[in-house]
């Protein structure tokens, strides 16, 4: 069968377990979802594990390490497999790119050498939240600290674009993470944002405490990365101590044993819906491509299903749509 008329570009030096599993992850990805898979990387290593015929290898001779400072790294390893994946992508090579390696880099060197939409202030990077009603985007989830009203603003804009156009929701609802409900709460960027969000054509619903984010009340909730990546580190060890605490509850005694037996099914889809392997990747919104950050640990379960996640980027228009929002 011919594949389809998509080609990921894919890191494979990024992350914790690379090449091994970003090099699964991609040959199941190209078989199941019939697309091109193009692996930059160091060939020597890559190639052995190539297990697909529509994957393809682009030597690249150097590897950002997690331990690289940001804006010296990509400037010094320009040959790098991130770098030389981002130009690829930028050069049209490529419909999406993905990696799991530094984060700081992967920002750093998507706004530099891939460019931001027109109209975009800052880039974003939007992490997928399970909640009670689906999944939730939760943006800036740490690219930028420190943020003027403006940028919050435009997260809320792309970040609603997004989830129309990828998760076919015609009208996402938006929030901003407060410490109240009250339009008076927060900062004077925070009150600022919110008067900006209300203006700006997002089905705004206000401000949105953070005791209320698994409840689903909104499709998109935006902050600064600072706000944002404290809310997305406590999830993540929330999610760590409530599996913990469960196992512990479930071994207690022969009666909790065999509770637990008659409850595997529903702990088993609970802890699915919260492990960051089943959401794939953080689209990385307000860069002139598609960009994918899988997480550094990514196994190729989690590289497969962020390259499902780029597919659905790539065919989405959401870029388009930024454009063509901001400019009015």
């Amino acid at each position: 069968m011919e594949a389809r008329r998509i080609n990921i570009i894919v890191d494979a030096m990024g992350g914790d377990n690379a090449p091994d599993m970003i090099v699964a992850g991609a040959c199941a990805a190209a078989e199941k979802f019939n697309v091109e898979i193009t692996l930059v990387g160091k060939a020597d290593m890559i190639e052995p594990l190539v297990t697909s015929d529509k994957c393809k290898v682009v030597h690249a001779s150097e590897v950002i390490e997690n331990s690289d400072v940001a804006i010296d790294s990509i400037k010094a390893k320009r040959d790098s497999s991130m770098v030389k994946g981002l130009i690829m992508l930028r050069e049209g090579e490529g419909n999406a790119f993905v990696s799991a390696g530094n984060t700081g880099a992967l920002i750093s060197a998507a706004t530099l050498f891939v460019h931001r939409l027109k109209g975009v202030k800052r880039v974003a990077l939007a992490a997928l939240i399970p909640t009670q009603k689906g999944k939730m985007m939760l943006m800036d989830a740490g690219a930028n600290l420190v943020c003027k009203p403006e940028y919050i603003t435009q997260f809320g804009v792309m970040g609603a674009i997004y989830i129309k156009k990828v998760f076919d929701v015609e009208n996402p609802k938006v929030g901003l993470l407060n410490v109240g409900a009250e339009a008076s709460k927060g900062t004077d960027t925070y009150r600022q944002a919110h008067e900006m969000l209300a203006e700006s054509g997002v089905d705004f619903i206000g401000n949105v405490e953070a005791r209320e984010f698994y409840s689903g009340v909104c499709d998109c909730l935006v902050a600064d990365g600072f706000a944002g990546n404290i809310m997305l580190k406590s999830i993540e060890g929330t999610a760590q101590f409530m599996n913990w605490h469960l196992k512990r509850a479930m071994l207690k005694n022969a009666f909790a044993k065999l509770m637990a037996m008659g409850l595997k099914g529903s702990l088993k889809g609970m802890k699915k819906q919260m492990d960051y392997k089943s959401h794939g990747g953080a689209p990385m919104l307000g860069v002139a491509g598609n960009v994918i950050k899988a997480h550094g640990s990514s196994d190729s379960v989690a590289i497969f299903n962020a390259i499902g996640e780029a597919i659905k980027f790539a065919e989405s228009g959401v870029n388009d749509e930024i454009v063509s929002h901001l400019a009015k």
